[in-house]
């Protein structure tokens, strides 16, 4: 579905659990880190909808979301994909003249499932490291009381309370609201069935393979990319003597796997984007102008996917670019810039040298906005084939000369907007 949303567009808000300030604690403290502040704003904002609505046909218009918040509207909507993604927030949509939408807010996990869930675990740990993590942690702590001296008089239900049965009435209760659910949802190419056919049956008992586990191990095998054959033997360790999986230590294994893969470090989400403040004020509608939004406003992840024709990008690209964000610390709109001109001179193809040596160059340079990343690159593009490639193993296979270069190489795309078909072609792509 191609959503287009605009600021009349209307939504109903409902939710789905009781949000108590405990919940709202969670929120800022352990997701915050994860989605950022303008996801948690929005979230805060859609709850405030929900507490002064008076009735369940109170409508309210993405217009009424963007005065609030003070941001764009594709800002607005990128934070709603952030609560999506990781469970706050359910979308339904109607497409009409003025499209409706129901937005069904869910409560924060506990602490304790937070603590213990597999990916929001790990990325909230490499997020703030572990002096914050541990301090975070430390809030969410159980008092360990001392009562060893103490005997426990706790009257049982039975002893206080006594039963009538004298009364004849049903009760449905199915309507009242609780704290349901909302599953991280992900895509993965891994087959589990495949998984379980490979593991000898006398290995495992019968009750092995519950949905529970089934999840754990697809979510293990997405935030630490462990394909088929290496989780299998993973599986296989981790099975205790009834034959069904320790949890705890299948969660040990994966992590223990993919730090000694990556030198000890654990895995992070590629989903940022350009920071606000360096962000281009927004005073055309050039096509250039829109260009360099879409560099700022695309996470490097789905930038790299959609050059690849909305094929998933490898495990080799996508930790060159986590190794850009995070050892680097390159800015993912800088990082854009850098995989368009890569690609385009080198044939749809990232080679890890090359990119590490100009950005290790821009970094020198101090580079952080699109347009300095542009202008650096027109500038050194004729210095960076004789630097970088002074050395074979450095030297890119099947190099295209300087007439296959990006769009934005034109200096007249200011003047000859029209003409540029390419430039078209390329943001077609990302609306």
């Amino acid at each position: 579905m191609q959503e287009k949303l605009t600021p009349a567009d209307t939504y109903l808000i409902y939710s789905k659990g009781i949000i108590t300030s405990e919940k709202i604690q969670i929120l800022t403290s352990l997701y915050q880190p994860i989605i950022g502040y303008t996801a948690v704003s929005l979230y805060l904002t859609l709850l405030n909808d929900l507490n002064i609505k008076k009735n369940d046909t109170d409508e309210f218009t993405h217009h009424h979301l963007m005065t609030l918040m003070q941001l764009k509207l594709e800002l607005v909507k990128d934070a709603r994909l952030k609560l999506e993604g990781i469970g706050l927030l359910k979308t339904y949509f109607k497409e009409g003249e003025i499209n409706n939408y129901i937005y069904v807010l869910y409560s924060p996990i506990s602490a304790y499932e937070f603590f213990n869930h597999p990916i929001l675990n790990v990325v909230l740990y490499n997020n703030i490291g572990s002096f914050e993590y541990e301090k975070l942690k430390s809030l969410y702590k159980a008092p360990r009381i001392q009562a060893r001296d103490y005997q426990d008089i706790t009257m049982p239900f039975s002893d206080v309370y006594t039963s009538n049965t004298n009364t004849s009435l049903l009760f449905d209760n199915r309507d009242i609201r609780n704290d349901q659910r909302v599953n991280l949802a992900v895509k993965s190419n891994f087959d589990i069935d495949l998984l379980i056919e490979s593991i000898p049956k006398v290995l495992v008992n019968e009750k092995c393979f519950t949905k529970e586990t089934k999840e754990l191990i697809l979510n293990l095998a997405y935030i630490y990319r462990i394909d088929n054959l290496n989780m299998q033997g993973l599986v296989r360790n981790s099975l205790n003597e009834r034959g069904l999986i320790d949890k705890n230590e299948l969660s040990k294994s994966a992590r223990n796997y993919f730090q000694f893969e990556n030198n000890g470090r654990l895995p992070t989400l590629i989903y940022n984007k350009q920071p606000e403040y360096l962000k281009t004020p927004i005073g055309s509608d050039s096509k250039l102008a829109r260009l360099i939004y879409m560099f700022e406003n695309t996470t490097p992840y789905e930038f790299l996917r959609k050059s690849y024709g909305n094929v998933e990008p490898t495990n080799r690209d996508k930790k060159l670019i986590e190794n850009l964000m995070q050892e680097q610390k390159i800015n993912p709109g800088v990082i854009n810039v850098l995989i368009d001109y890569v690609l385009k001179i080198n044939n749809k193809k990232l080679n890890k040298d090359y990119v590490e040596a100009i950005a290790g160059q821009w970094k020198r340079l101090k580079v952080e906005t699109v347009t300095d990343a542009m202008d650096v690159c027109r500038k050194e593009h004729k210095k960076f084939k004789k630097t970088v490639f002074k050395n074979d193993y450095t030297k890119p296979k099947n190099t295209t000369e300087d007439n296959n270069l990006p769009v934005w190489f034109n200096k007249e795309i200011k003047k000859e907007d029209s003409d540029l078909e390419e430039l078209n072609e390329v943001l077609k792509e990302f609306e």
